[in-house]
């Protein structure tokens, strides 16, 4: 069982910090959050400097809300860290669901789904490198590999699960282990249905918080401030875990259920999370 970070957003002043903790210590991945009308840090630029901060450790979105940007461009951006990072860049991909984040980027809240859809097939097309249309050219870098770097995918809907079926790579499930062992039938159904050899990859995500009271209430207000939009924050911050048992507990869950990684996603800014959850998982 691999267990990543997730970063906290709330102060971007301190991922280099995190990120070169967590490159010295047990961890498989850092992931990172995205949203765009929000004070966080734009996941791409972020991971590209944490890439250089670092040297062994994956540099994963969680998501990337792919349908409020342009697809040349983020398939570009997308191959670009692939190829300096030496191969160690995952691109996570969902639609969102913030209406804001949508009237920002001028982008339709109800098309999102099919937006996503459309900008995959031209993503593969850019990262194959064929002409990108009759009158356009490729469009460079070529990735590390020929179909792009390695995809995941998150969301709970139907047509969300069957797209990892669809487009190959893996899920994302930021959910329970009691809900999340539908969707992993579910993903893995899809995946068989398509006719794709092997497994899905199965990336699980718990929040997390380890230390004094003043920190853990600082990550459940910043966790809380997050999900304000969906109405559903106080039972976000019911599932925060905040003791090493519960940690081990949690990744033993999702062990027995098969995910690949667990991804231990942190809302407190304080960097000696990283040492204190290094002792948890090591």
């Amino acid at each position: 069982m691999h267990v990543g970070l997730g970063l906290p957003i709330s102060d971007s002043t301190r991922l280099l910090d995190w990120a070169r903790r967590a490159d010295a210590g047990p961890f498989s991945t850092l992931g990172l959050l995205d949203r765009l009308v929000y004070d966080n840090p734009e996941p791409l630029v972020a991971l590209a400097l944490l890439a250089g901060a670092t040297t062994r450790i994956t540099l994963q979105t969680e998501v990337l809300i792919a349908p409020l940007r342009e697809p040349t461009l983020l398939a570009k951006q997308a191959a670009t860290l692939d190829r300096m990072s030496g191969g160690r860049f995952v691109l996570g991909l969902g639609v969102g669901g913030r209406a804001d984040d949508h009237l920002a980027s001028g982008t339709d809240l109800r098309t999102r789904g099919r937006r996503l859809d459309e900008q995959l097939a031209v993503m593969r097309r850019v990262w194959s490198g064929a002409p990108y249309s009759a009158e356009c050219g490729p469009i460079g870098p070529a990735p590390l590999r020929a179909e792009g770097p390695e995809l995941l995918f998150g969301g709970f809907q139907p047509a969300a699960l069957e797209r990892v079926g669809r487009w190959g790579g893996g899920f994302l499930a930021a959910a329970a282990p009691s809900w999340a062992a539908g969707l992993f039938d579910t993903v893995r159904r899809s995946w068989t249905d398509n006719g794709r050899a092997g497994q899905p990859r199965i990336v699980a995500q718990v929040n997390v918080a380890l230390g004094s009271r003043e920190l853990i209430e600082d990550a459940r207000a910043s966790m809380g401030g997050y999900y304000e939009f969906s109405g559903r924050a106080d039972y976000m911050l019911d599932g925060m875990l905040t003791t090493p048992d519960e940690i081990r507990a949690a990744i033993k869950q999702f062990d027995d259920l098969g995910a690949d990684e667990v991804m231990l996603y942190c809302y407190g800014r304080d960097a000696d999370q990283v040492d204190r959850l290094a002792d948890v998982v090591a």
